[in-house]
């Protein structure tokens, strides 16, 4: 039964798309009263050693000097961009934080170009504005909704969302410049511990240790984190990139769920329509590329290897 689940890569990354927007859902129950810091904190411990023991088990070498302190770094901005999203997520509707993070895919480009050079294609551009205006869109049509619960600090929401999506793009094009150098398990293991070392220290010395009720919260959000970066490694492995890239942006659709049963939030049309516009320019920016090796190649879409 379990081989055969594996073997549905569709299935097993849809799996995981639900349970990544089942953790934002439980960072925004859980956040406002266990406190930000702990839960970064403690969530990253837990997945670092789920995360360790799987590097270890698996008998990874030794990374060299210089990716510890590449993937160091990068450790450190994948902290920084959680912690600014999970603020984000105590002060949006889920839907709508879900919605406008798509728009890192979009300052992929850009940001590849400040740091390995890569050129920007006009199509591109063209995707970002179009992309940007369907923020506008969500935006505004939530602000605008006499039915949310909008938050005091709703503004600073989305200022960290936006500082949020702009990290994200710098550690997908940090990936890539390593993803042919390192495995998927030492890549994991630096993203959860980094940060656990990082952010110990810091939580325990200035504000002690967690009430003991949240810890079983902490250790699922752990398990969870690590669970997804696993089951979407494996329908990644079994299935094209094309095929199984679309599927991520039904985390709007869950992220809808999850936020109309548990934060009682129903989203406008104008987040549904500006959500459309976002994920349209990010497939325009995902098969833009593959449609131009196609041209060069002269050979089928299909045909080209991921």
């Amino acid at each position: 039964m379990l081989n055969r689940f594996l073997a549905a890569p569709v299935l097993v990354a849809l799996i995981a798309i639900a349970m990544g927007s089942g953790i934002d859902a439980l960072v925004k129950g859980v956040a406002p009263g266990a406190g930000l810091h702990h839960l970064l904190a403690w969530r990253f411990l837990f997945g670092g050693i789920i995360a360790f023991a799987v590097f270890r088990a698996r008998k990874r070498p030794r990374p060299s000097n210089a990716a510890i302190r590449f993937h160091t770094m990068r450790g450190l901005l994948q902290l920084f961009c959680a912690f600014t999203f999970f603020y984000a997520l105590t002060q949006l509707r889920l839907a709508e934080a879900t919605a406008l993070s798509f728009t890192a895919a979009l300052l992929v480009a850009p940001v590849a170009r400040i740091v390995i050079g890569e050129q920007i294609k006009p199509v591109a551009v063209v995707a970002a504005f179009l992309g940007f205006s369907g923020v506008a869109l969500a935006v505004w049509g939530s602000s605008g909704d006499a039915s949310a619960v909008v938050a005091d600090n709703r503004p600073l929401g989305l200022i960290a969302l936006f500082v949020s999506t702009v990290g994200y793009a710098f550690v997908l094009v940090l990936l890539r410049m390593r993803a042919t150098k390192e495995d998927a398990d030492t890549i994991a293991m630096f993203t959860n511990v980094v940060p656990a070392i990082a952010m110990l220290p810091v939580t325990v010395g200035l504000f002690g240790f967690p009430a003991l009720a949240s810890i079983p919260f902490f250790l699922v959000l752990g398990m969870l984190g690590y669970s997804v970066w696993y089951l979407m490694t494996l329908a990644y492995a079994r299935a094209p990139a094309q095929q199984l890239a679309p599927l991520e942006y039904t985390a709007l659709i869950w992220s809808a769920v999850f936020g109309l049963a548990f934060f009682d939030e129903l989203p406008g049309w104008p987040l549904w329509a500006g959500a459309a516009i976002i994920i349209v320019s990010c497939l325009i920016v995902a098969f833009a590329g593959k449609f131009s090796t196609r041209r060069e190649a002269r050979m089928p879409a299909s045909d080209l290897p991921e």
